[in-house]
């Protein structure tokens, strides 16, 4: 995959080495850890690390300083192809959500679903040139592998569902995924997503107050499971993102490099 460079100085391209794993893993240990409180299982203080990671291929975007060779990494995507998890048992989310109905999505069946996770940017990079240039990354992942669809965990911030209770509701009410193709929380693992019944509350300001990652999803045209899983140990609550790649809205589509 080609480094792809902004005159900010940002690039991105995926993980080479065990030093750039590392630094990835630094990374989140900066943002789930100390900045949101996530309990990590890690033995290694100041590395979030878990057994899918050197499985799993990752997507980093770098800033390097005027006249300097050293670049830190300051955003990062975890990428998990379908052939990879079959050989190493199974998906990252599958831990959480039955993702059986997604093994029939796309009409070409030899293409391979593709887990993404493990989302997170430094405070400091937090603008849209940052977030353009992971998708972007993502994009040219595309190109380099057969994908018919793409899913993942996005969170909402804490552990009390009432907190998020009308953004849950909504996702219920307008966002699922077709029955067919809608993975649902495991037995005993998570919640309904429906908290408020349908016109109980105002769909306008719960649209709003989803958080950013969810909406940018929705904005290229993802759907969604049904339930979500009350992560203690990241206080997060999970909802399960479904975009299989014939979705993705024209807006997106040129990101992405496919037909709409």
């Amino acid at each position: 995959m080609d480094v792809t460079e902004t005159p900010s100085q940002l690039a991105v391209r995926l993980a080479r080495d065990p030093a750039d794993l590392a630094a990835v893993q630094r990374l989140r240990w900066q943002v789930f850890v100390e900045e949101l409180g996530a309990r990590s299982a890690t033995a290694v203080e100041g590395l979030e690390a878990d057994a899918f990671d050197n499985l799993c291929d990752h997507l980093l975007v770098t800033d390097q300083e005027p006249g300097s060779g050293e670049q830190r990494v300051v955003g990062t995507y975890r990428l998990l192809r379908e052939s990879v998890a079959r050989r190493h048992g199974g998906f990252y989310s599958a831990g959480e959500f039955d993702l059986s109905p997604l093994f029939g999505i796309g009409d070409d069946q030899s293409g391979e679903l593709l887990e993404l996770g493990r989302s997170c940017v430094l405070p400091a990079y937090r603008t849209s040139q940052t977030i353009a240039l992971l998708w972007r990354g993502i994009s040219q992942y595309l190109a380099m592998h057969r994908v018919r669809c793409l899913f993942g965990c996005a969170s909402f911030a804490g552990t009390d569902p009432a907190v998020h209770a009308a953004g849950l509701s909504y996702l219920a009410h307008r966002c699922l995924a077709p029955v067919d193709r809608r993975p649902g929380i495991l037995p005993g693992k998570g919640i309904p997503l429906e908290r408020l019944p349908a016109g109980s509350y105002d769909e306008r300001s719960a649209l709003i107050g989803l958080p950013p990652l969810v909406k940018g999803y929705m904005r290229a045209g993802a759907c969604f499971g049904e339930g979500a899983y009350v992560d203690h140990d990241f206080s997060t609550i999970d909802v399960c993102v479904i975009l299989p790649i014939e979705r993705i809205s024209s807006r997106y589509a040129n990101r992405f490099h496919v037909a709409a």
